[in-house]
């Protein structure tokens, strides 16, 4: 091993909490009421001389109220008050941005950083554009991600074209989603998702995974995008609310503590054209893989997030990756897409599935509106 790898950050803890449908089981709760009780759970977990070198919350959201969700919630959560937030918009990216803002921050200076992301779409705050000549404001429906003379398409509409560019049917949409359906519902079915979970009052299961979701079920929804597309409510994720967040130090806290891990071998973060924002998992994917020096064959857990199922397999395509090795249990077309966080899930998952596999290589990425990717290579250490 390279001094360059060993002195790496490493994640030692991963926690998340269920992940609720919006409108339901955690409706009633703020973007920094989701993120505090995991923050308070992970701080607790520290040892006392690792709670002093605690040195900042970074935590990623999207349409949350603004003023800093990331100190609110590390207040809330109980931290002392020299530990700093701060709240990163990477869009649907922003999770995952949000690590690998920390794993930056420990190469420069030792300690620990709890990093991850948070979005409440039950709570977010209705927006309005200002009133023009004496004119009813006119609700804010969500930011431009291109400037003004751009192609800026829905996510929904970018993901039905891509998979039309693509070649990738109904079916095989359908299909992808009822995978992962059937993956996540078993996986919640055998307890695998329950060490990772921080309950919130009563709840304590995602609300999202369906079983007996069939490819025959699926078939009969219409379009939901564009009239002749295949993109479905049931092959899209959903719009929901939650909090993931790890706990990241550096090389030499990790060595000191001697805790299995995942040791963040590489990140990347890249741009590909705006109109097909989906395709951004593909150069982010290609480029941190090249910095770690692996390929996709080395990989043993691949976690893309599941925004569309044609996405994915455009994705997929594009890498020469079989799509059944993505999201070995289950995905965010499962699971749910809460913006803010979801890049912050694929790593919990990363960990709950490697951590205690020494050796085990992780790929997580996700594609973000206005045409960006975000990834992160990891490799199971102790």
């Amino acid at each position: 091993m390279t001094p360059a790898v060993e002195d790496a950050p490493v994640l030692i803890a991963a926690r998340r909490t269920p992940i609720g449908t919006a409108g339901r089981s955690l409706a009633a709760l703020t973007a920094a009421d989701l993120a505090a009780p995991v923050i308070r759970v992970l701080g607790d977990e520290l040892e006392p001389s690792g709670r002093k070198s605690l040195r900042d919350v970074v935590l990623g959201n999207c349409m949350g109220p603004g003023g800093n969700v990331a100190r609110v919630a590390a207040l809330q959560a109980g931290l002392p008050i020299g530990v700093p937030g701060l709240t990163v918009d990477r869009q649907c990216g922003s999770g995952l941005a949000a690590i690998l803002l920390a794993v930056s921050m420990l190469r420069e200076e030792p300690g620990i950083v709890l990093a991850g992301g948070v979005e409440s779409a039950s709570t977010a705050p209705w927006r309005s554009w200002p009133p023009v000549d004496g004119n009813a404001p006119i609700r804010f429906r969500r930011a431009p991600f291109t400037p003004a003379g751009w192609a800026d398409p829905d996510m929904g509409e970018a993901a039905d074209l891509l998979a039309r560019e693509h070649g990738i049917g109904r079916g095989a949409q359908d299909e992808y989603a009822a995978r992962s359906h059937a993956r996540a519902f078993a996986t919640q079915q055998a307890g695998g998702f329950a060490a990772e979970i921080v309950p919130l009052g009563d709840v304590c299961a995602d609300d999202r995974p369906r079983p007996g979701l069939s490819v025959e079920r699926l078939a009969r929804l219409g379009p939901a995008f564009l009239p002749d597309g295949t993109v479905t409510a049931g092959n899209s994720c959903g719009v929901n609310d939650g909090a993931a967040l790890v706990t990241a130090v550096d090389a030499g806290t990790h060595r000191r503590l001697d805790l299995p891990g995942l040791r963040v071998l590489a990140t990347a973060t890249a741009g590909v054209a705006p109109d097909r924002p989906g395709l951004g998992i593909v150069p982010a994917t290609r480029l941190a893989l090249a910095r770690a020096g692996l390929t996709l064959d080395d990989v043993d857990v691949i976690e893309f997030n599941e925004a569309f199922a044609g996405q994915v397999l455009a994705c997929c395509a594009e890498l020469g990756l079989d799509p059944a090795r993505v999201c070995p249990e289950g995905g965010a077309l499962a699971l749910g897409h809460p913006w803010g966080a979801s890049g912050a899930v694929l790593a919990v998952r990363l960990f709950a599935q490697l951590a205690g596999r020494p050796g085990g290589y992780g790929l997580a990425a996700v594609a973000v509106g206005g045409g960006q990717g975000v990834a992160m290579v990891v490799q199971s250490c102790r």
